[in-house]
């Protein structure tokens, strides 16, 4: 054992990279076809992993691609604060000015636009038909591309209208589309994300080809968690990561590195090192998650707790497979992303947490509600439910708050990394 084999603390360099076979094959087919991919997943799914790899020459030239032909710019556009169509467009030629340090013609052309007050798609234009004219393409990667959703002080809803449309328009109305491939990654899929389609108008993101980020197969993370640890540890390991690639580089890391100082990894230990290190992918799928889909989470935590507790200490929660049964659009849509999953017994719909470091965190935002702020979801449970039943529901978390010792008693996360099914 010596180098650590996991790699943490950002997108995983295309050496750590692992996995994804098919999405990779789908984005080289949109690339060699001058199309247009959009991507989608819950934090941590690898999506900026994916760009970065995509990116690397050694990958193209693995794949009997001729990168030379390509002109790649990479941007994270949640960096373009605050974003705005002319400062994206400026970013681009900015860094297509250093993709092309060779071309001394081209380098003065972008300089001269760069110089202008304001950059337009126009501009653009123009450098892709003298990319064309070398017989060269454009790649644009563009990381959190939630941002051009999102409109800001200096961003109206009509201007991100216009920049989206111009942006279908240079892709794939325009002559010079065809010397343009763009990938794009969100937080979720892009007609969900962006402004409403007017009657009659044309949806500014049907060029794109949508694929979403799922959980990685089993196989795949047992192949790559092949380290030295307790039986009882691993499976419990597994049971957290549950296919979650940025769960599986950080629990490899902090386990290698424990074995590699020589020591047997103890759980205790390792559950609080990998709760500190990976809040934040729990932080950020919860947030990034809509105020229906967190009553739905926080119904999911309630039920899975109720059926831990003994008869006499249980809470009433009412008729909650009606509300699932009602809400199957928010319900899948959070089982694609790979937050829950769903399972039959006897006919009857259970759902489940796939990872209980998910869990153990909605159970934590209960605690972390307050009266005030109960109240104040008021519209929203009765989005989701009768009055009676967000009544039910509402007196359930009261009863959480305070038997705080109860719960973590049933749902610790420790429980899980020692093999216990429950």
């Amino acid at each position: 054992m010596s180098q650590n084999p996991f790699f943490v603390g950002g997108p995983v360099p295309p050496e750590y990279f692992f996995g994804r076979s098919a999405e990779v094959r789908t984005a080289f087919d949109q690339i060699s076809r001058r199309a247009h991919l959009a991507i989608y997943g819950s934090p941590g799914m690898g999506k900026s992993s994916l760009l970065r790899y995509i990116a690397s020459p050694k990958i193209w030239e693995a794949r009997g691609r001729d990168i030379s032909k390509a002109l790649i710019v990479s941007i994270n556009c949640a960096g373009i604060s605050p974003f705005t169509a002319s400062g994206f467009w400026r970013e681009i030629l900015s860094l297509l000015q250093d993709a092309t340090e060779d071309d001394e013609p081209l380098q003065t052309d972008i300089k001269q636009l760069l110089q202008e007050e304001k950059v337009e798609k126009g501009d653009l234009r123009r450098m892709l038909r003298k990319i064309g004219q070398r017989d060269k393409f454009l790649l644009l990667l563009l990381d959190d591309y939630d941002a051009a959703l999102q409109p800001n002080e200096q961003y109206t809803e009509t201007q991100m209208l216009t920049f989206l449309s111009e942006f279908r328009d240079l892709a794939v109305h325009s002559n010079e589309g065809k010397y343009l491939s763009t990938i794009v990654t969100t937080f979720r899929r892009l007609n969900e994300l962006g402004p409403t389609i007017k009657p009659g108008g044309s949806p500014w993101y049907n060029h794109y080809l949508f694929r979403l980020l799922r959980p990685l197969p089993a196989t795949e993370v047992n192949n790559q968690l092949a380290i030295p640890i307790p039986g009882s540890l691993r499976a419990g390991v597994l049971e957290i990561i549950d296919g979650h690639p940025a769960l599986l580089q950080n629990a490899g890391y902090l386990l290698y590195d424990t074995l590699l100082a020589g020591n047997t990894p103890d759980i205790q230990s390792f559950a609080q090192d990998f709760e500190s290190a990976t809040e934040q992918y729990f932080r950020d799928t919860w947030r990034f998650s809509t105020e229906e889909e967190q009553i739905l989470l926080m119904l999911i935590a309630l039920v899975r707790l109720q059926g831990r507790l003994n008869r006499s200490t249980r809470y009433a929660l009412g008729d909650v497979d009606l509300v699932f049964s009602q809400r199957s659009r928010e319900l899948v849509d959070l089982e694609e992303r790979g937050v829950i999953q769903r399972t039959l017994d006897e006919g009857k719909t259970i759902y489940s947490f796939n990872s209980s470091m998910m869990e153990w965190w909605v159970i934590q935002e209960i605690y972390n509600t307050n009266e005030a702020q109960l109240e104040g979801r008021e519209k929203v449970f009765l989005n989701l439910m009768s009055r009676e039943q967000a009544g039910t529901v509402k007196k359930a978390i009261r009863w959480v708050w305070q038997h705080r010792d109860i719960v973590q008693s049933l749902v610790w996360i420790v429980r899980k990394l020692a093999g216990d099914p429950t």
